[in-house]
């Protein structure tokens, strides 16, 4: 303790009143200091004692408070009077009333989730993108009642997705173009299970009249007035399928050509597109399956090639034809 702290504690107390009397004074002129010295730092001693230098006096309501039996926390235990507590820091508040308002921001407690009770989407079945047996039954039977307008191709693209998404429509679901359970269980209500040849059908159109250089021999036998393939050996049509042609910018050659190079898996190295199943017959043009004309039919056209939009049917001619085979492309 300063020189001046021992000065200040003589002149609050005297002098008088015995040795003991004034010790007691001076050491509680002294705790006070300390206490108002240890809050103002904001931290001090991890002790019981020090614990109870820091606490505040309680804040007088209507009356005084009778004077507590029990002895101060700087009485020497022998309980004597007329020792003065120290007064409270400035700085240091009382604690708050029961009833009064938290000082600090309010933290709501976190809503408790609800259960959902909506019911989960339908599983979807048939996008756009899938293949196979249950696209072809899923064409056929949108064919039966007017919402697809040609063949099945097993091929799952943007015509098909419309002709979904207008059933769905039209019966009050959601119109997503995908094919879920709920979709699924409604068309087979409504249709019958499809014939071989709603399946799969010879052509969208009919065959044309074969060119007389058809008529001999292995020859893939092209119209470009019906837009139809027709597979045949001497003179017989093995298989039929529908074509389509190069744009005007690019178009399709016409006369008669061998077969010169089979390539099941290739891809155009000028254009970097798929062409499954190619069978190239003049330069850089051949025919093979069209993901493309599956998906949009006549809505486009080939950069020459001859496409195939049925991928069973291009696939099974591609084992059957040899190379030397003819390919005839006429009007």
């Amino acid at each position: 303790m300063a020189d001046s702290d021992v000065g200040a504690a003589r002149g609050a107390y005297g002098s008088g009143g015995g040795g003991r009397r004034s010790a007691r004074a001076v050491t509680v002129a002294a705790a006070g200091v300390l206490a108002t010295a240890t809050l103002a730092v904001g931290c001090g001693p991890q002790d019981p004692g020090a614990d109870a230098l820091r606490q505040p006096p309680a804040r007088a309501t209507t009356a005084p408070p009778a004077p507590s039996p029990s002895p101060s926390p700087t009485d020497d235990g022998k309980g004597a009077t007329g020792d003065v507590t120290p007064p409270a820091s400035p700085s240091v508040l009382p604690p708050a009333s029961p009833s009064a308002p938290p000082t600090g921001p309010v933290t709501a407690p976190p809503p408790t989730a609800r259960p959902s009770t909506a019911p989960p989407p339908p599983r979807v079945l048939l996008r756009t993108g899938s293949e196979g047996a249950q696209v072809r039954e899923l064409q056929a039977r949108l064919r039966q009642i007017g919402h697809f307008g040609r063949n099945p191709t097993g091929y799952y693209g943007t015509v098909t997705a419309e002709a979904v998404r207008s059933f769905q429509a039209k019966r009050g679901t959601e119109a997503t173009g995908a094919t879920d359970a709920v979709t699924w269980r409604k068309l087979l209500a409504m249709t019958r299970t499809p014939t071989a040849d709603e399946l799969d059908p010879p052509t969208e159109r009919p065959v044309a009249e074969p060119d007389r250089r058809c008529l001999t021999g292995r020859v893939l036998c092209i119209s470009k007035k019906s837009r139809t393939l027709a597979w045949m050996i001497d003179g017989r049509v093995v298989s039929a399928m529908d074509v389509r042609f190069g744009s005007e910018y690019t178009p399709t050659r016409e006369g008669e050509f061998p077969v010169f190079w089979k390539s099941r898996d290739h891809v155009s190295t000028l254009y970097d597109t798929p062409m499954p199943y190619a069978l190239f017959f003049s330069g850089g043009q051949a025919v093979h399956y069209s993901a493309d004309f599956a998906a949009d039919g006549y809505g486009g056209a080939s950069h020459g090639c001859v496409n195939v939009r049925d991928k069973a049917k291009v696939a099974a001619l591609f084992d059957q034809v040899k190379n030397g085979d003819k390919v005839v492309i006429y009007w």
